[in-house]
């Protein structure tokens, strides 16, 4: 059998006392039966933990034969908490099962120590969502528009998710300036509106794969921020 690197990406009772649980490697996204749950493979069956996994059986639904810990866990709360629960929905939700992206994998490792961290969370989070886009084959130019024309710093633009931006005739709300668009190809989040306008087009970009779906981590975090604070 094969050692993993893994992470678990989520966890749910299955049975009596076993756990379904979905693991994200370098080889892809696989979903296994953790049988006793509730001994001490059970604590490493959390996420942000990270692991090394052996995996049972041919089918889509596999055994675990062995886990252990290969490191510290990441002790992520408040914010970064929410924000690691939503990469993790991302990748459940878009990466095929069995679908290696060891390029992603170990993307994905550096951003847990980069939450950890307590680091400004937008461009974490914005650079990761690209980075899934792209790595899923859904990328686009952020400095050339449809026609392969440069972005012109002053024009405006509109996303077409499947094909990338186009230019329009005039600025309206929902589109997206020039200068914005070039400040995200170079991430540089010092030009005012760019982290805002990269939001907003991760948003767009995401959407039509996303199946119209809504995020569970996402309205978990706008229903906490309702709550009134001491």
């Amino acid at each position: 059998m094969t050692v993993h690197s893994a992470f678990v990406l989520h966890s749910r009772p299955y049975r009596e006392s076993s756990a379904l649980v979905d693991f994200f490697t370098p080889q892809g996204r696989s979903r296994a039966v953790l049988r006793g749950a509730r001994g001490k493979a059970g604590t490493l069956a959390r996420p942000f933990v990270p692991l090394e996994v052996e995996f049972r059986g041919r089918g889509d639904l596999k055994n675990v034969g062995r886990m252990e810990s290969a490191g510290l866990a990441y002790w992520l709360d408040g914010n970064a908490l929410f924000s690691g629960m939503y990469l993790n929905e991302l990748l459940i939700r878009l990466l095929p099962a069995e679908d290696a992206h060891p390029a992603m994998f170990d993307h994905y490792a550096a951003t847990l120590p980069a939450l950890a961290a307590k680091r400004p969370l937008e461009p974490i989070l914005r650079a990761f969502e690209w980075r899934l886009l792209s790595e899923l084959g859904y990328g686009f130019s952020l400095d050339t528009d449809i026609a392969g024309q440069p972005i012109a710093e002053t024009g405006a633009y509109r996303l077409l998710p499947d094909t990338g931006l186009e230019p329009v005739g005039q600025f309206q709300p929902g589109l997206f300036n020039g200068a914005e668009l070039l400040a995200m190809a170079e991430a540089d989040w010092e030009v005012p509106g760019a982290l805002a306008a990269a939001k907003r087009l991760m948003r767009q970009a995401l959407a039509p794969h996303l199946g119209g779906r809504p995020l569970v981590s996402r309205e978990l975090f706008m229903n906490t921020k309702e709550i009134p604070r001491d």
